[in-house]
């Protein structure tokens, strides 16, 4: 029988400079941790995969900063499609999640591609 993968889920992590391998990152939004927070849940999803949005994959890694105010995206190429709520950064090789109070700053190192093949699902 083959063994299921649980996804870690990491919420609000000691570190405030965290470094990780990933193929690519989902961002998005949550609703309020608490009543008492003054602003939303930022998640960041980590794939071994590029547009894991267009195929039936789960995250390798979850991580949730709660209380956020803002992302801030340094020097990356991103893509925001209309259809969903979140934020694509493909072509990754390590990104770098930097929490200063409530504002989030990621950073990675990123392969440059200009046109992506149509990949076969």
């Amino acid at each position: 029988m083959k063994e299921k993968k649980k996804i870690k889920e990491i919420k609000n992590p000691k570190e405030n400079r965290i470094k990780v391998a990933t193929k690519s990152i989902l961002i998005g939004r949550l609703s309020f941790d608490k009543k008492s927070d003054e602003y939303k849940t930022a998640i960041i999803r980590l794939f071994e995969v590029n547009n894991p949005h267009k195929k039936n994959v789960f995250p390798t890694k979850i991580y949730k900063f709660t209380n956020i105010e803002k992302v801030r995206i340094r020097r990356l190429n991103v893509s925001y499609y209309l259809e969903g709520n979140d934020i694509v950064v493909n072509d990754l090789e390590e990104l770098y999640i930097i929490r200063e109070g409530s504002k989030l700053t990621l950073k990675a190192h990123q392969y440059e591609v200009e046109k992506r093949q149509e990949e076969k699902q």
